[in-house]
């Protein structure tokens, strides 16, 4: 057997039903061994960097490790920022990439480059192997890495001619089970103790409470505390809740930063958020200020970093729910059931405006659609005004922030649960770094709306520059573009916006009778500023 083949045989015993990237002389033994694989469907892409986004979608929507493949040099270096992009959302993805054979390293071979030490500083684990015998046991314990603990990507790069040699005497180990993170039951014990001392406070939560949005409403009801979400988070926390206080951080709510600066709250109790920049509008330091405060995380490395907590606790978020609700249950907590609160909806959308388009298009889609939202000022209004009406239903990267991610992201969403409708929302800017993938939704008939809010400039920059400099330059825009006739050119449908008499209910509702790609072109130029939040003062406080 090939050593290409024993890494085959052992993806598909882990379940791997879609690799992600694009076939190249380095990695075309991979790629020729999936003729003999019809359980296995490479997904080719039009560019590395939109393959590495859709792999961590897909990991992150099948709860399962993805798989993206790229060739050496180029193909590695184009796969770089979807690595980083993995490992900051704790992603299980195998990144795979080819090399030079051994004999040529170090002699200027075609594409030759030492990926493994560029890999180290992003992913969990990087290695080049260099003997066949050791080809299956290093994709074994990279998987391994990747599934175990906090998840995240890992990387092997994989010689050519270490891929053709024929090994002898293998066997396909099980796929790797993930062991829980437990938290310390003592500690749990001590952090309702201090819960229950206080008598109001606050519940923090970021994306890291995705598997537990149940037991967050539950705790918040035990304890009648309001949540507060990261940016990153809105999308699990329906705003029918009437507990919910709404988005802290970039582009987020009055009502939520009232009660982080000036709410009574003495305690307050962090959900699986790292407490990064855009979560804590840009560190505020009212956050924690002059309250107990409480970390749960499966990440050790977030507890104390900015912050000071005075109880942190390490574990899977849903673990230390169930254990932390079950102690204040025993202390004497009952749970007050709420109604439901009906979602406040805005009255006049006459005004062409990115928000008002963006609440149109909502009103009409289904509730259930997930909302793939790429980088740029439409992103600010998504935060701001569209509403949560069922759970998942916002895929926001602000945290690493790459343009184009939303594009990959709708792609990998759709092929993880088919059944789900995927709105990506984008820009004209991120459509031109990544908008091709329209091409590979169309080749894999995924039915997904393509929504490209075309301003003819970079958005958020023209704005953050406009307000940080109170000037911005002339080549921040471009000459406009008709994306919809781009899209005609491709084959795939389109509808151009200009107004929002073109937006009505019946044309909508259309949008969503796909049975491939479609582009909606939002022509827009938007000149009020988006509710970014205090996000251009953090910047504008630099070199005072």
């Amino acid at each position: 057997m090939k050593a290409v083949r024993s890494v085959l045989e052992y993806l598909k015993a882990n379940g791997v039903e879609h690799i992600f990237g694009i076939p190249a002389g380095s990695v075309n033994a991979f790629f020729d061994e999936l003729y003999d694989m019809p359980e296995i469907t490479p997904i080719i892409t039009k560019h590395e960097g939109a393959a590495s986004y859709m792999a961590a979608a897909y990991a992150k929507y099948s709860n399962k490790m993805s798989v993206c493949i790229a060739c050496s040099g180029p193909g590695g270096t184009n796969l770089a920022t979807g690595a980083a992009n993995a490992m900051r959302e704790h992603l299980p993805v195998l990144f795979l990439t080819g090399a030079v054979p051994v004999n040529t390293v170090g002699l200027n071979a075609s594409q030759e480059l030492n990926a493994e030490p560029i890999y180290k500083t992003i992913t969990k684990y990087s290695v080049t192997v260099n003997r066949a015998q050791d080809l299956l046991a290093e994709i074994v314990k990279a998987t391994e890495i990747a599934v175990s603990g906090v998840p995240g990507p890992v990387h092997v790069a994989m010689p050519i001619d270490i891929q053709l040699e024929n090994v002898v005497d293998i066997t396909v180990p099980s796929p790797p089970n993930r062991k829980p993170m437990i938290p310390n039951a003592e500690t749990i014990a001590k952090v309702a103790e201090e819960l229950i001392r206080r008598e109001s406070g606050y519940i923090f939560v970021g994306q890291g409470i995705r598997h537990s949005v149940e037991s967050v409403l539950e705790l918040s009801e035990l304890l009648d505390w309001p949540i507060i979400t990261s940016p990153q988070a809105k999308g699990y926390i329906q705003d029918s809740h009437p507990l919910l206080a709404g988005v802290f951080g970039f582009a987020g709510h009055e009502k939520a930063s009232e009660l982080v600066n000036e709410g009574d709250g003495k305690a307050l109790l962090i959900l699986g958020s790292s407490l990064g920049e855009t979560a804590t509008n840009n560190w505020n330091p009212n956050l924690t200020k002059d309250r107990f405060t409480v970390q749960m995380d499966f990440d050790q490395a977030v507890f104390n970093r900015k912050y000071e907590i005075d109880i942190p606790v390490l574990g899977d978020i849903h673990l230390s729910l169930l254990f932390l609700i079950e102690e204040l249950k025993g202390l004497g907590l009952t749970r007050t059931k709420y109604e439901e609160v009906s979602i406040k909806e805005e009255v006049d959308l006459t005004e062409y405006s990115t928000k008002n388009v963006l609440l149109q298009l909502q009103k009409h889609l289904p509730s259930a659609t997930r909302y793939t939202i790429d980088i740029g000022e439409f992103m600010a209004y998504v935060i701001h005004h569209m509403n949560v009406l069922e759970m998942d239903t916002f895929d926001i990267n602000v945290h690493f922030g790459a343009m184009g991610t939303g594009i990959g992201s709708a792609i990998g969403s759709q092929l993880a649960e088919p059944n789900r409708p995927v709105v990506c929302v984008t820009g004209d800017g991120c459509f031109f770094m990544h908008g091709m993938e329209i091409l590979t939704a169309k080749e894999y008939n995924l039915p997904i709306l393509f929504v490209v809010m075309n301003n003819a400039r970079l958005g958020m920059v023209y704005h953050g520059h406009s307000l940080q400099y109170k000037r911005s330059h002339s080549c921040f825009e471009q000459e406009p573009t008709n994306i919809s006739a781009m899209a005609t050119a491709m084959g795939i449908p389109s509808m151009r916006v200009e107004g929002m008499g073109d937006l009505t209910q019946d044309q909508i509702i259309e949008l969503t009778n796909l049975n491939g790609p479609m582009i909606l072109e939002v022509a827009l130029v938007d000149n009020n500023i988006p509710p970014m939040g205090d996000r251009v003062k953090f910047l504008s406080s630099f070199g005072k």
